[in-house]
């Protein structure tokens, strides 16, 4: 895949994700740049008229990878704070995961060395090359899916 193609598909997958947001009733807002590793905005209503603001970041993958990186997302640099949130997506089993900052930080890895030293990895799938099958890994189960957690964030 030429890097077009890669940025190409980035920038769907994140208008897919976004479009997944409205569906399930948020208000989202498109940044300009993504220079502060921010993708939207979605606000959140409170029952007191005030709301919530939540930055998402969404990763994606594409079939298009070895099937072992189906479900691999980083090197990544993350600044942990309470609104900072991440969608990661897989294309080849079409599933997402919905994850704070501090997940990602709780349950990923951190590269010890080299030029990615100090930035974090996820790996959301596992590949049987037995059964040539991509599967999500249960470690993530309950971030699967599940956009409801940015309702309760």
């Amino acid at each position: 895949m030429s890097y077009r193609d890669t940025a190409s598909f980035g920038k769907r997958q994140e208008f897919v994700a976004m479009a997944e947001l409205l569906k399930r009733g948020f208000d989202v807002y498109d940044t300009m740049v993504d220079d502060q590793g921010i993708d939207c905005i979605i606000r959140i209503p409170k029952d007191d008229g005030s709301a919530r603001y939540l930055d998402i970041q969404i990763k994606a993958r594409s079939k298009n990878v070895n099937p072992k990186n189906a479900g691999f997302f980083g090197p990544m640099k993350i600044d942990v704070r309470d609104n900072y949130w991440f969608i990661f997506y897989s294309e080849w089993i079409g599933k997402y995961w919905i994850m704070s900052s501090s997940e990602v930080i709780e349950r990923g890895n951190m590269n010890k060395s080299g030029v990615t030293a100090g930035k974090y990895k996820v790996k959301t799938t596992n590949y049987s090359t037995a059964r040539d099958e991509v599967t999500p890994r249960p470690i993530f189960s309950e971030y699967e899916n599940n956009f409801k957690r940015l309702w309760d964030a």
